[in-house]
């Protein structure tokens, strides 16, 4: 029995594909065409397919629990997500200019804090924040950038408004299973990239090695650069790996490199020292340098933070710029794009309230039942309650950890996630989705023509996260001449 759509329906949420009248939106009539015209058969065997391909591919993540961490093959579903290209080219308009503002934020924090003197951004926020750096005061990074990649965390709500979630700029991971998203639907629908126009992804490593090669401190057609991995038990090192091989360059670890008497960063190799000018670090900053930070940590490489702030090496993203990432600075970033650019907000925040100020901590309080808390600095959908669906032992432990640290927590109404087809157990049901893109800041900026669609795989769930049990699918950014 092949899909049909008659029966289809994402409830009061708005769905990407198909609209309350069963039509398929703009840019999705040839998938849903094509996807009514497949039996169930054909359907389990593209599924198998796509299974088969991310196991050979060694596509996995890891899930830490009691027991330790778990390697499991990343779940992937096979109907894609479509976003027209001319809505996009307006996300992508936004989304540089939201990392444009980011980054002069980080820079003026580190040296005249301007914002916090024209009373802006409050400086509560600032003394208070578990990701500022003083060790980083005056540096001054390579072309002005702090964050070189950033992913930015995408929801369209019930209305169909597209909002910026959060944004990630410390060690923003995924992009790797975006990429390996494109090459496993290639494989299982070939016929589908003939008759779309979809905007490709492929490109990306090619952006990154040239946005880095751009920070190099020294003149040369092709700097050394590396990636610095923590190791092999990181959830995200087959990420480091696909990424490091993607781009040509070593995958080291902090113990593959030293800082010598000259203050340079050298790689050791069997052909003896060889000078590093660039370092993708993914390695958190307090276990990136034991001289500065965590004394024993055997992770980083002593002397790096004295090699970047003499300029003799780059580091990609600069250490400190995780100041940013904090969902309590995410609140003030509309304020900063009007203050550094003094320009509107392309893309909207989603509503926020700030558990630290006194008034709306106590809505935030009073109205647990209704609302999503996260702790400020968390990552990976850890930490955090979903109002609706928790209990009432939940709201009173939250409420105990709101009181006794307001500066740590957020609140933000339950948004009703948009919905996209998903293959579940041989038939399609709607499933609530986000979208990560990747932005690029160098010599230039980029935005990947779409990003990574997480998806909540468990009916009914709002959360997306992999270590939450979610999944993915493929971003098409489609050209629509016609539907």
């Amino acid at each position: 029995m092949a899909i049909t759509w008659k029966n289809y329906s994402s409830g009061d949420s708005f769905d990407e594909m198909i609209t309350p009248g069963g039509r398929a939106r703009t840019g999705a009539g040839k998938i849903v065409q094509y996807l009514r015209g497949l039996s169930d058969g054909d359907l389990r065997e593209r599924r198998e397919a796509a299974e088969l391909a991310m196991h050979v591919m060694g596509i996995t993540f890891t899930v830490y629990s009691e027991e330790g961490g778990i390697d499991r093959v990343w779940p992937f579903d096979i109907i894609p997500r479509i976003i027209s290209a001319r809505e996009w080219r307006r996300t992508d308009e936004g989304l540089q200019q939201r990392v444009q503002a980011l980054n002069m934020f980080i820079a003026d924090l580190y040296d005249e804090q301007r914002i916090i003197e024209d009373g802006v951004f409050p400086r509560e926020v600032l003394e208070q924040s578990v990701n500022y750096r003083e060790q980083c005061i005056g540096i001054k990074p390579a072309l002005g950038v702090w964050a070189h990649i950033c992913g930015s965390d995408l929801v369209r709500d019930s209305d169909g408004t597209m909002y910026v979630l959060e944004d990630n700029l410390r060690v923003p991971s995924g992009v790797s299973y975006m990429l390996e998203n494109r090459l496993v639907m290639k494989r299982v629908f070939p016929e589908l990239f003939e008759d779309y126009s979809i905007l490709p992804v492929d490109g990306y490593s090619t952006r990154l090695f040239d946005m880095l090669a751009s920070l190099s401190p020294r003149p040369a057609d092709y700097p050394t650069i590396v990636v610095l991995t923590p190791g092999i038990y990181n959830s995200a090192y087959f990420e480091h790996s696909y990424l490091a091989q993607q781009m040509g360059v070593e995958l080291v670890s902090g113990s593959d490199l030293f800082v010598g008497d000259d203050d340079c960063v050298y790689m050791r190799t069997i052909n003896g020292r060889a000078q590093v000018d660039v370092i993708y670090r993914r390695v958190d900053d307090l276990y990136l340098d034991p001289e500065v930070f965590i004394a024993d940590s055997v992770l980083g490489v002593p002397g790096i933070m004295r090699a970047w702030r003499k300029g003799k090496v780059a580091i990609a993203n600069a250490p400190g710029a995780g100041v940013a990432d904090d969902k309590v600075v995410y609140a003030y970033v509309p304020e900063m794009i009007r203050y550094y650019l003094d320009q509107e907000p392309i893309l909207q925040n989603v509503p926020t309230y700030l558990c630290m100020d006194k008034e709306q901590r106590e809505y935030v309080l009073a109205n647990l039942d209704k609302l999503v808390v996260k702790p400020a600095n968390e990552s990976g959908g850890y930490g955090m309650m979903v109002g609706p669906a928790a209990s009432k032992k939940t709201h009173k432990e939250f409420a105990d950890l709101i009181k006794k640290n307001p500066r740590n927590y957020i609140a933000q109404p339950t948004l009703s996630l948009s919905t996209s087809p998903t293959l579940c157990d041989g038939h399609v049901e709607p499933r609530h989705i986000d979208l990560r893109p990747f932005i690029l800041s160098g010599e230039n900026s980029h935005v990947t023509r779409g990003g990574l669609t997480r998806v909540a795989l468990k009916k009914g769930s709002l959360v997306v996260n992999s270590s939450q049990g979610g999944g993915s699918k493929d971003t098409w950014i489609v050209e629509t001449g016609g539907r």
